[in-house]
């Protein structure tokens, strides 16, 4: 569905900013007799010039991306101490000498509510992928299989000290129902901790492939905070995180309780001074993203000139973006080595690479083509031994704070 107007405050002022080309759905992995069958839809970025809100101007529908996906979050080690370090963090400073209650809105597998677990505190999750859910349940992190919206809320009744949304409040189609429902379901003390992948890192790393159809808005704090207001919600500090090649962990409340800290007030302050709330910026991205796309090419090219092998290491869900932007084919990369059982035998979404589990490899490449190249430090370490073989490991993207 094409949008017209801006997600985040309704004004249509949209001004196409990137275009990454028709793609499918970057978290369908494909079942043999898929492949060749996937529907395409619109990838492409466009800034509102009223509230400067940088967004995907066409949506597909929740039910398909969110319904039953493979996505994992407990998959990552690094990943998960991140969680425990949000959640011993929430509860040193909010909630110190007193139990609370926790809500994680697209809780994934439980990874986050296993923390609060371990403290004791009483946690709820909410989950719209049915085996993802099942998985959760399975291991013991109570969840309800639904689409957290206003109202979920009014159904349960209940408020919560703790709301937490990581990796999700981007991928809201029904963007204001949702802000409805924090807003009722966060007690009057409550914090609500957002996580999210930061537009101006995603800039700087020219981390174009994490941009994708689930990924329909893209924040500044300037942004964020326009929606906030809209929905009587105050956001009082926020703080970069290298988690995701470049997240904000931002705390918000209800009006009037919490002061902003000096470091939200930096952040702002640097936005501005970045120019990350004007159009130009991304007008300059997307010429770097097209330069991006050239070098890699001719990276990847050269290899197979000269007869090496590569795989791709790991199956992100935005690594599909970045393969189907670059037009990859199985001449110049093998497959794809990935950890999660659940993509065993199946094939990337486009470019049909087909996913082989690690444990299952028959075989040593030349070069390892790093698609999950936001968490280079644990991959270094994790096959420091094939790197000493002379085995490659080539990331595509570096974040600069790597």
């Amino acid at each position: 569905m094409l949008s017209s107007s801006c997600r985040v405050c309704d004004h249509r002022d949209l001004e196409l900013c990137l275009d990454l080309g028709k793609q499918p759905w970057c978290n369908h992995f494909l079942r043999r007799d898929e492949v060749g069958r996937e529907p395409v839809y619109p990838l492409r970025l466009a800034f509102c010039r009223h509230c400067s809100t940088v967004q995907l101007d066409y949506t597909v529908p929740k039910e398909t991306m969110f319904g039953d996906h493979t996505y994992l979050s407990g998959i990552t080690q690094s990943l998960s101490r991140h969680f425990q370090g949000i959640a011993e963090e929430v509860r040193s400073r909010f909630f110190p000498n007193q139990p609370a209650t926790v809500l994680d809105i697209g809780s994934n597998d439980g990874t986050q509510l296993k923390h609060y677990q371990r403290f004791g505190w009483d946690v709820l999750g909410v989950e719209s992928s049915k085996r993802t859910a099942r998985l959760a349940i399975e291991a013991g992190v109570p969840t309800t299989n639904a689409f957290f919206d206003e109202q979920f809320v009014e159904q349960i009744n209940r408020s919560f000290d703790v709301i937490n949304a990581a990796g999700v409040f981007f991928h809201l189609e029904e963007l204001h129902s949702v802000c409805r429902g924090i807003r009722r379901a966060l007690a009057p003390e409550g914090v609500f901790v957002v996580q999210f992948l930061y537009l101006p890192s995603i800039v700087r790393n020219t981390a174009f492939d994490q941009i994708y159809h689930e990924h329909l808005l893209y924040y500044t704090l300037k942004t964020l905070r326009v929606l906030l207001d809209r929905h009587g919600l105050e956001l009082f500090d926020a703080y970069l995180s290298p988690i995701h090649g470049g997240s904000m962990i931002a705390f918000v409340g209800h009006p009037g309780l919490r002061p902003p800290t000096p470091r939200l007030c930096e952040l702002q302050a640097a936005e501005e001074r970045d120019r990350m709330n004007d159009i130009e910026t991304y007008h300059d991205f997307a010429r770097r993203v097209a330069l991006l796309r050239d070098d890699n090419l001719k990276y990847l090219e050269a290899a197979a000139a000269s007869g090496k092998k590569v795989f791709g290491l790991g199956a992100p869900v935005k690594g599909n973006t970045l393969l189907n932007y670059f037009d990859i084919t199985p001449r110049l990369i093998k497959c794809l080595v990935e950890l999660n059982s659940l993509r065993r035998g199946l094939f990337a979404p486009g470019t049909h690479l087909p996913v082989v589990i690690e444990d299952e490899l028959q075989e040593t490449p030349d070069i390892y083509y790093v698609l999950a190249w936001n968490f280079r430090r644990e991959i270094i370490e994790r096959y420091k031994s094939l790197i000493a073989q002379g085995v490659e490991f080539y990331f595509p993207i570096v974040p600069p704070e790597t």
